[in-house]
């Protein structure tokens, strides 16, 4: 049996008229060189979906913006799982990066300052909870941003869903901006991220009946509604309507999640993607002008 032949067989080709399968090899072959490569790659924004000769290409043709989400392994009551800022900022990311157009999205930053380890202070207080030192944070940002520079990206954004280090986002962008003034790369760390699904997301809710002492800052019900637009399977809904003390105790804090939706969530959703991509397109084109101009 030739190699041809072979290979039809593999792919569960061998019930098909040889003269078809011919065909079919030959516009493989005439598209891409080689059979290997004729398969076409999924849809994906995130970059560990792509080989590195795929990345490679997308940057050449235009693909100019990498999205470092970054989430933190984190207590959320006793109803949230402790990943809930990773899934949901990959989701997040998913979504800008595919309004953007020209954008991947790099893994999650799952690895954040939550607090003293010894004694535990802050999130460390309860189990799960993973710190890190402030000093190893910035280091691992600013490592992450020189890797994606080197790759030939040319905008860097780095979007935060955590509360406790947004400082240090800006902190790190500000240090890379000043090193690489001479360059055509920027680091941007757009405030309004985390401020659209704080204050933003709180402001539609009070729009819709709720008051502060339900919407809550951490757990409560704005945090929820959006794990619940985002990723259901990460809420424990039982135990939302369990009637089990949901207070600070547990780890929520300013509120309580009973009236959490799903529905509630993606008013939150649309508003962080709307405002994500609006800001980030913004900070790139003001940057372009200053580059331009020589500022």
């Amino acid at each position: 049996m030739s190699c041809r032949s072979a290979s039809a067989e593999a792919l569960g080709l061998s019930v098909l008229p040889r003269a078809l399968l011919v065909l079919l090899w030959s516009t493989a072959l005439t598209i891409s060189g080689t059979p290997a490569q004729a398969a076409p790659r999924a849809a994906s924004v995130f970059l560990e979906d792509f080989t590195w000769t795929e990345l490679r290409d997308a940057v050449r043709d235009g693909v100019s913006t990498a999205i470092v989400p970054i989430g933190g392994t984190e207590q959320s009551g006793p109803a949230l799982a402790l990943g809930k800022h990773n899934v949901r900022v990959r989701l997040l990311s998913e979504r800008i990066a595919q309004e953007l157009g020209n954008a991947v999205v790099a893994p999650v930053v799952a690895y954040v300052p939550e607090g003293s380890i010894a004694p535990p202070s802050s999130h460390m207080r309860f189990a799960g909870t993973l710190s890190i030192p402030t000093a190893v944070f910035d280091a691992t940002l600013e490592s992450i941003a020189r890797s994606l520079r080197t790759h030939g990206f040319r905008d860097i954004v780095l979007l935060g869903d955590h509360g406790g280090y947004q400082r240090e986002l800006g902190r790190v962008a500000d240090r890379l901006n000043r090193e690489w003034a001479s360059e055509s790369v920027r680091v941007f760390a757009p405030p309004e991220y985390f401020r659209a699904s704080t204050q933003g997301f709180a402001g539609l809710l009070r729009a819709r009946g709720f008051g502060d002492d339900e919407i809550g800052t951490h757990a409560a019900l704005a945090d929820t509604s959006l794990q619940l637009a985002l990723a259901p399977t990460t809420v424990r809904q039982d135990v939302l309507q369990s009637g089990v003390r949901l207070d600070e105790s547990v780890g929520i804090y300013g509120g309580y999640p009973q009236h959490a939706s799903a529905q509630l969530g993606e008013l939150g959703v649309d508003e962080i993607v709307r405002q994500s991509v609006a800001a980030i397109r913004q900070q790139i084109q003001t940057a372009a002008r200053g580059k331009r101009h020589g500022q």
